[in-house]
């Protein structure tokens, strides 16, 4: 089936989409994106992706589109039109397309910024039986540049991290940065160790992940103990469990790291129940 997309106020099937060949973000990866995800038909966590987005666009700069304020209704619209039970909705906003290729920003009075979403079919997101076996990652160093924190289009690095991974044989790679992870290529990470989960704490060395925030929350109201600090490679080989969390995997049990088996070597209770308890939350809240 041909989706059906949105492009700077229009609603096209994706065969009819275009952006420009001097949008910023094709040529200068100038932008900011968002996923979220979809559940029962419904949008998880979606105010939280929405607060986000806006401080990305501010701390680049980069104006709001006019359809902003409409956001809401444009990711309504499209999970409707393309039947999205369980999936996602990717949304990207750039400076624009002044028209040539510069350095220097274009003025933002004569360069609308450039909006697109469109739809991911995921049937069984939520079932994935990854969650039930556990995934294996490798720690690499972590060479991005330093504002982690802004949900920017620059992902060559992240996915050449997911290519180490796979050419390892394993699932993910863990970044390392001063001898402490800082988070996964598309994720945020933990470990389990005493009984505490430990996480790193928000700065602009990591993204401040909205699936992160839900489930510290629901740790906690769980009577579970948590602790924002960094943790090394050797923390987390040595811990009870791992796991890490995004919008798109939720709450993914981590088995094993460089080769090192993680407690037991298999899906542990923290990370079982904390994906259980998300998952259900997220359905209620679900919008």
């Amino acid at each position: 089936m041909t989706r059906t997309v949105f492009v700077n106020g229009e609603y096209l099937p994706e065969t009819e989409a275009k952006v420009s060949i001097f949008d910023r973000g094709f040529l200068m990866a100038d932008g900011v994106y968002e996923v979220t995800s979809v559940l029962d038909g419904k949008l998880i966590d979606f105010d939280g992706h929405l607060k986000r987005l806006e401080r990305s666009l501010n701390e680049l700069g980069i104006q709001k589109p006019a359809e902003f304020d409409d956001l809401l209704e444009i990711h309504r619209k499209l999970v409707a039109d393309n039947g999205i039970e369980e999936g996602m909705v990717y949304l990207q906003i750039t400076r624009g397309s002044p028209g040539d290729r510069d350095f220097v920003f274009p003025d933002p009075e004569t360069t609308r910024p450039t909006l697109v979403l469109f739809t991911q079919n995921k049937p069984g997101l939520a079932d994935n039986p990854v969650a039930k076996q556990g995934i294996k990652v490798i720690s690499i160093e972590d060479i991005r540049w330093g504002r982690r924190d802004i949900k920017t289009v620059q992902l060559l690095y992240p996915s050449m991290g997911k290519m180490m991974a796979k050419k390892a044989g394993c699932d993910d790679a863990w970044l390392v940065e001063d001898g402490f992870v800082t988070e996964g290529t598309s994720n945020n990470t933990y470990i389990v160790k005493g009984g505490k989960i430990i996480t790193r704490n928000l700065s602009n060395d990591i993204l401040h992940g909205i699936t992160r925030a839900a489930v510290l929350k629901f740790a906690r109201e769980a009577q579970m103990e948590v602790e924002e600090r960094p943790f090394t490679i050797e923390e987390a080989q040595g811990a009870e469990e791992a796991f890490f969390t995004s919008a798109s995997a939720f709450v993914m049990p981590v088995i094993e790291v460089d080769g090192v088996k993680v407690g037991e070597g298999k899906v542990g209770p923290v990370a079982t129940r904390l994906r259980e308890i998300y998952l259900d939350e997220s359905r209620k809240a679900g919008i």
